[in-house]
């Protein structure tokens, strides 16, 4: 049964279609082709829970769920990943705010 996942990095989402029986290796291999990054220097993080999603296990293992946000971190140059940062659609109407611009 096919589900859709929304993988969060920053400013952009990712809508992804794959099944619970998928391994989270082969969702980070479908990013790959999108983001040029090699799935060793992926991490994926469900939002709701916090927890980092394994490798070897597949979605349904880990509660992914239709519709589930996973936030997207990389491996920096330190070989440490980068925080979380997914920017919220509110977060753009408070910057735009807060500089005098107007409402839209």
């Amino acid at each position: 049964m096919a589900m859709y996942i929304r993988v969060k990095r920053s400013k952009t989402t990712y809508f992804i279609q794959c099944d619970p029986t998928e391994k989270i290796l082969e969702l980070k291999q479908k990013l790959h082709s999108l983001i040029d990054e090699p799935v060793d220097h992926q991490r994926l993080i469900l939002v709701e829970t916090g927890e980092v999603l394994e490798d070897s296990k597949t979605l349904a293992d880990q509660k992914v769920e239709n519709d589930a946000v996973v936030a997207l971190t990389l491996k920096k140059d330190d070989n440490e990943f980068e925080d979380v940062n997914i920017v919220k659609p509110t977060d753009f109407y408070q910057s735009r705010d807060s500089d005098g611009g107007s409402n839209w």
